[in-house]
């Protein structure tokens, strides 16, 4: 199996460059659907939050508030840590179930772990590869207003609020410049692909 790590800011071209990667035959496991399923009505992780934070983050139909919860830890750096202490050992374990799983399947996988906060949460999965998609500052402000609806000082204050870019290039084996059309994300994504084939039949040969 060939593991890749997947990250990058908020808006900054993960999805399209894992959404390619699919399409040549990658398998693809997302930490933001993994956070949701942690925390799902009747899970050890959603009654730690409300013992943590209260019973106003729990909805009337059992399932977490994300928007009230988003609000009490995005400009509390105490609360985010208390929060992340709760969730992130939940989604290691299942992520390393589902990559395991990936590998029992099928040994010569490819797999795409596509995780935003693969820096701040410390991911320690055996990476053959860290993938950092980048994109200058007023892209991603320009994106999350354009496609999702923030208004530019909401929109700016979480681009903000993540860890740097210069950090997560830190940890980068390829960075993929995700500031310009989609095509040049896509194409770089084909050249990735390449790469990895070839260096995976070499490995082979």
């Amino acid at each position: 199996m060939y593991l890749i790590g997947l990250t990058g800011g908020i808006a900054s071209g993960k999805s399209t460059v894992a959404r390619r990667l699919v399409e040549h035959g990658a398998i693809h496991i997302d930490a933001d659907q993994l956070a949701r399923r942690v925390v799902e009505p009747g899970t050890t992780c959603l009654e730690e939050i409300v013992a943590a934070f209260g019973e106003d983050v729990r909805r009337s139909d059992g399932t977490l508030d994300r928007q009230r919860l988003g609000e009490l830890v995005f400009r509390d750096d105490d609360a985010r840590a208390r929060l992340n202490a709760i969730v992130h050992p939940a989604v290691r374990e299942l992520s390393a179930k589902l990559i395991a799983k990936a590998e029992a399947d099928d040994p010569d996988a490819v797999v795409v772990y596509d995780v935003p906060l693969l820096v701040e949460a410390q991911v320690d999965h055996p990476f053959d590869l860290v993938v950092v998609t980048s994109a200058p500052k007023r892209a991603q402000v320009k994106r999350l207003v354009e496609e999702r609806g923030f208004d530019p000082i909401q929109a700016e204050a979480r681009v903000d609020a993540q860890v740097s870019d210069e950090e997560r290039r830190a940890v980068a084996d390829v960075v993929i410049d995700t500031g310009g059309t989609i095509a040049h994300t896509v194409s770089q994504a084909d050249a990735l692909w390449v790469d990895i084939d070839r260096a995976r039949r070499a490995e082979h040969a």
